[in-house]
């Protein structure tokens, strides 16, 4: 039977709550994701798990410029437990060499969280204005990754983004890195509106 792509979104701080659509709404992700025709153009499903107001992906502070990885979040350990019971689903056919992780901001700290605690499992990832732990990046560093971040970001700094890159191509990687010049703390925008992005994360397979 044929088995199919699964995207894993990690959204913002604004889509944090009890209410299990915030966080569909937050930022237009899901809207966008339609606009793009994800499932029609690639077949994929698409988890959206929710993170409790006040808590995170990442139990780290924004504002610092680097960090090591803490102890898990109680919010990710649970994504990888709602993600392991969907995958081991057969009612799903999910694909398990293609599954993908993106997210913004406060997501974007949760794609590069989830992809240097699980380095085997997710066949690509777009972490947008995000941070991970740079000393890590030779863990992830066979893992097709294409970054984002706007050159004026005042909520994430950008040093975020280019640490983690560098770390990775200084690890012997082939990451890509887009910064948007003068863009700002929304650069998922550009991100989701590039044809180029779903082209190049829908082909990636373990």
């Amino acid at each position: 039977k044929e088995v199919y792509p699964l995207l894993v979104y990690f959204h913002g701080s604004g889509g944090r709550g009890d209410d299990n659509i915030s966080q569909l709404t937050d930022a237009g992700a899901i809207e966008s994701f339609l606009n793009q025709q994800l499932s029609k153009n690639y077949g994929c499903y698409i988890l959206a798990a929710q993170v409790p107001s006040n808590e995170k992906w990442v139990n780290i502070p924004w504002e610092s410029l680097f960090h090591k990885m803490p102890k898990i979040s109680k919010s990710m350990r649970l994504l990888f437990e709602i993600l392991d019971d969907i995958i081991s689903n057969k009612d799903y056919y999910i694909d398990n060499n293609r599954i993908y992780a993106m997210g913004i901001s406060m997501g974007g700290y949760g794609v590069w969280d989830a992809i240097q605690r699980r380095n085997n499992f997710f066949a690509a990832a777009v972490p947008i204005c995000g941070g991970g732990d740079s000393s890590m990046c030779s863990e992830i560093s066979s893992i097709p990754i294409w970054s984002w971040h706007g050159s004026n970001d005042q909520d994430i700094s950008v040093q975020r983004s280019r640490d983690m890159h560098n770390g990775i191509l200084n690890a012997g990687g082939n990451a890509k890195y887009t910064e948007v010049k003068k863009g700002e703390h929304d650069v998922w925008i550009d991100a989701w509106e590039e044809k180029s992005v779903w082209d190049w994360l829908f082909t990636k397979c373990l």
